[in-house]
């Protein structure tokens, strides 16, 4: 999440590609599977590097725990989301769109299109001013299949998009990069709060069926976190370390509208390509408990500064804890490494009441068979 982004889908896979004779490359073999990630800095792998805004990371101590320990663009100490849920299914991590790296073969391995600050609206995250708004994203995967099918056919491109697996992660921007950024907001003085989050479930459905119109068949749509929870909220808006109270209101009327609007584009398309990932259940069990699962705060931020080190952004400057393991928040939006690993393996392994209508693993198992 984050005011740079927020809060909190899904993945790629192997791809087994081989060369033939002239460098052409022949189709996927059979099983391999693509993954493209879309949204805010929850799920970025360093797009926001490549563009002219406050919304990045790539400046220390961001990357402290990443394989090169420096700082690639995620917002994390090291691995995110899209990285953890790659390792699960035995898959390289994709690369951000705009990384020029991304050409030939890499390719297909998939596409992250993630950029930090932005929400289900366009005029989210306008603070942070170039960043790639969520119809841009959809616009760049169009031009990512172009690119794909110059490489392996049209035919092959629409049959690698149709069996990838995508990620996508929206709302959290809505609520704390819009209507609650400052006590006076214009999304706030023309929408109530169950108004405007009837609005971003309106336009959520859109972005979707767009999603599904450009071949995703295969679609991890996560919710809002617990937005009153996170540190940047605990040192603006609370008193006595409790959650705020406007955020949490917002998360409980968006999340469970988010699954009704799933359940009925499912009936609608007859099939089950989008999956509500409930990311609010899932880290409410570590916000509630940190103890249980050997963090020592879900309160205060390992890198920040002020109240819960909630204030701000993660800076060279920043206080930072020695072991992040023991954070449930990395910065003030942000969770850990360890904690998005938790998240992952819920998302693997978890019931429907994380993940409906089923987890990731049912899906590879089902998919496998087809």
């Amino acid at each position: 999440m984050a005011r740079l982004a927020s809060p909190p889908s899904v993945f790629f896979t192997i791809f087994a590609v081989a060369m033939v004779f002239i460098g052409t490359v022949a189709p996927q073999a059979e099983g391999a599977r693509a993954f493209y990630v879309f949204g805010d800095s929850l799920v970025d792998n360093g797009n926001n590097n490549y563009l002219f805004t406050s919304a990045r990371a790539d400046s220390p101590p961001y990357g402290i725990d990443y394989p090169s320990h420096r700082p690639t663009g995620r917002f994390s100490n090291g691995y995110n989301i899209p990285d953890l849920i790659s390792q699960q299914i035995g898959a390289e991590s994709t690369l951000a769109y705009l990384n020029p790296q991304l050409t030939g073969q890499k390719l297909l391995v998939g596409a992250n299109f993630a950029s930090a600050g932005i929400g289900i609206l366009n005029d989210t995250g306008i603070q942070f001013a170039n960043i790639i708004r969520i119809y841009r994203q959809l616009e760049l995967f169009q031009e990512y299949q172009r690119r794909v099918s110059a490489l392996i056919g049209i035919e092959q491109t629409k049959r690698l998009v149709n069996k990838g697996l995508v990620l996508i992660t929206l709302g959290g921007n809505d609520y704390v990069n819009n209507y609650f950024l400052t006590p006076i907001t214009a999304r706030r003085l023309q929408y109530s709060l169950p108004e405007f989050t009837r609005l971003l479930i309106t336009e959520y459905r859109k972005i979707l069926m767009r999603l599904y119109d450009l071949g995703a068949r295969r679609v991890l749509v996560t919710g809002t976190g617990p937005l009153g929870c996170v540190p940047a909220e605990l040192a603006v808006r609370s008193t006595n370390g409790q959650c705020a109270e406007e955020p949490q209101q917002a998360a409980a009327l968006f999340n469970p509208r988010l699954v009704q609007m799933i359940q009925s584009l499912n009936q609608e398309l007859g099939s089950d390509v989008f999956v509500a990932v409930n990311a609010v259940e899932m880290q409410n069990n570590f916000i509630d408990n940190p103890q249980a699962f050997g963090f020592v705060t879900s309160k205060v931020a390992c890198c920040g500064q002020g109240p819960y080190n909630g204030v701000g952004t993660c800076t060279a400057v920043s206080n930072l804890c020695p072991n992040r393991d023991i954070y449930a928040f990395w910065d003030p939006f942000h969770p850990t490494e360890r904690a998005n690993k938790i998240i992952v393996q819920t998302i693997m392994t978890g019931s429907d009441k994380y993940m409906y209508p089923m987890n990731l693993s049912t899906i590879m198992a089902m998919d496998s068979q087809t």
